[in-house]
């Protein structure tokens, strides 16, 4: 473990996404792993189904975060382009993985057998390794600090299942929530001088309206838990130094 805090970013790729036919639930789902890796999520791009928009986007995060992932436009039809963008954006070339190809084998055997379609599944960037996935066959795709991903949640999430424990990260963020029926503009500065006080802490505020009145939740997060915990205490004194009530968890 080590205090270098570690950065991926994701590119969400589909004019599914961007349309509003399909709902992303990526984004948090990657985000949590990512942080039991001891990574965090810096940044997330959603981009349509357009090579130089994919290899724009790849080749801007790719450079500035330790690990780069993409969910979407790796399935068996003419419109799923991610992997050509990405082999691209690399400069190598399309090869069919003879892996991937075993793999698809096996899986469609009894289902009609591996056809040119799905056989644009075991495509991958020259030089690449694959990614397990146990629940459709068609292998997710790994090459330098690059991972391409299924863009449906629940093969995604079998992928990151398969990399747990694979990429090197820092300490895991922890996180603490209270909650206050106070205008976060009331307590502005107080949350700021709390951050303040606490190196390696920071405070996110969320404020919501409900039942005709006005709140917020206030989430502290740090990798040294008992930071996190002094930081937490001293909001809610501060907090019930004037006089209001603090809901732990949040409200």
């Amino acid at each position: 473990m080590t205090d270098r805090i570690w950065t991926a970013a994701l590119v969400v790729i589909g004019d599914e996404i961007l349309s509003g036919r399909t709902q992303d639930k990526n984004v948090a789902q990657l985000a949590s792993w990512l942080n039991v890796q001891g990574i965090r999520l810096a940044e997330v791009r959603v981009v349509a189904d357009r090579q130089e928009a994919i290899v724009e986007a790849v080749d801007a995060l790719r450079a500035r975060n330790d690990y780069c992932f993409t969910t979407g436009g790796i399935g068996p039809t003419h419109d799923d382009i991610t992997v050509d963008a990405i082999a691209a954006a690399l400069g190598v070339e399309v090869v069919v993985h003879p892996q991937a190809r075993a793999i698809l084998e096996r899986h469609y055997e009894t289902r009609g057998g591996l056809t040119e379609a799905r056989l644009r599944m075991a495509r991958v960037p020259a030089g690449a390794d694959l990614i397990e996935n146990r629940l459709s066959g068609a292998p997710g795709i790994r090459i330098g600090n690059l991972f391409i991903l299924a863009g449906v949640p629940h093969i995604t999430a079998g992928m990151l299942d398969a990399l747990t424990g694979t990429l090197e990260g820092g300490l895991p963020v922890v996180s603490r929530t209270i909650g206050c029926w106070v205008a976060e503009s009331e307590v502005a500065d107080l949350l700021r001088d709390a951050e303040r006080a606490q190196e390696g802490v920071s405070i996110g505020s969320y404020p919501f309206f409900r039942d005709g009145k006005v709140g917020a939740n206030f989430v502290v997060r740090s990798t040294d838990p008992d930071k996190a915990d002094a930081c937490v205490a001293a909001v809610t004194k501060a907090l019930e130094g004037q006089g209001r009530e603090v809901v732990a968890g949040g409200v």
